[in-house]
Formats: C-alpha cells, structure tokens, sequence
C-alpha cells in the first residue's frame, strides 16, 4: 500500500512537471528561461525514449504535434491509473 502510495504520488509530479513544461513552451519569453530549461532537465529522459521510437516512423516526422510528448504525457497518466488500481 505504501509503495503504490508513494509510486502513485511520484508519477502525479511527473505529470505535472510535463504540464508545465507544455504551458511554458507556449511562452516565446519562457523558452531560454531556467526554469523551463529546469524542467526540460527533469522530463527530458521520460520523453527521449519515445523520440527516439518516433523518429522511426517516417509518417510522424512531419507531425506539428510533438507526439512523443504526448505519449510520455499519456503513458504517466496510464501508469498512474494502474498504480491506484492495486
């Protein structure tokens, strides 16, 4: 119980440290501030996997959308679900 408490409460932060991590990215002002720069330190190695998974299919290269983002975002947010439901 303890241990899905604490994994649970962990995958909440990293969903939120990626949400902010998006709304900053909106901000031109925000891009080479520290703490976006801070943030992309932190969720940077949760994204890369799927980058590089990504980059191998030739019909998201083009994509406007950040996809790997979005599935690192998507695969927390499953996770966590998980976590709660043991």
């Amino acid at each position: 119980m303890i241990a899905s408490y604490i994994v649970g409460n962990l995958l909440r932060i990293l969903e939120f440290l990626l949400f902010a991590r998006a709304i900053l990215s909106w901000f031109s002002q925000a891009g080479g501030s520290r703490l976006y720069e801070f943030l992309c330190m932190l969720t940077e190695p949760l994204i890369q996997p799927f980058r590089s998974l990504v980059s191998q299919i030739d019909a998201f290269r083009r994509c406007p959308f950040d996809i790997p983002f979005m599935l690192a975002f998507f695969t927390i947010i499953v996770l966590e679900q998980v976590v709660y439901m043991l």
